[in-house]
């Protein structure tokens, strides 16, 4: 009996996004400089938005009660490939 073999295609497969998810206790509330570099939280490398983004979630979760502690979501595709980057959209005013 052959099995059939599961193949995707470029239309359905996913493009990979690649995302960063890191985090510590900054220096104040205004700005975005880590307090001690040695004690950033790497969460973690991810293939797409949505699941950088719900690591993100439990992280900061786990730290809300410290308000200096923050983490981040560097999309690392658009510093990869710059060409690729979406444009800023532009407010008029």
């Amino acid at each position: 009996m052959a099995v059939a073999k599961k193949t995707a295609s470029k239309a359905t497969q996913k493009e990979q996004l690649l995302h960063l998810v890191l985090g510590g206790e900054l220096t104040g509330l205004d700005g975005v400089e880590f307090k001690d570099l040695a004690k950033v939280d790497i969460v973690g490398l991810f293939p797409d938005y949505d699941s950088a983004h719900k690591a993100w979630s439990a992280a900061a979760r786990q730290t809300i009660d410290n308000a200096h502690m923050r983490y981040f979501i560097v999309h690392l595709h658009r510093l990869l490939d710059p060409d690729s980057a979406p444009k800023a959209k532009r407010v008029r005013k």
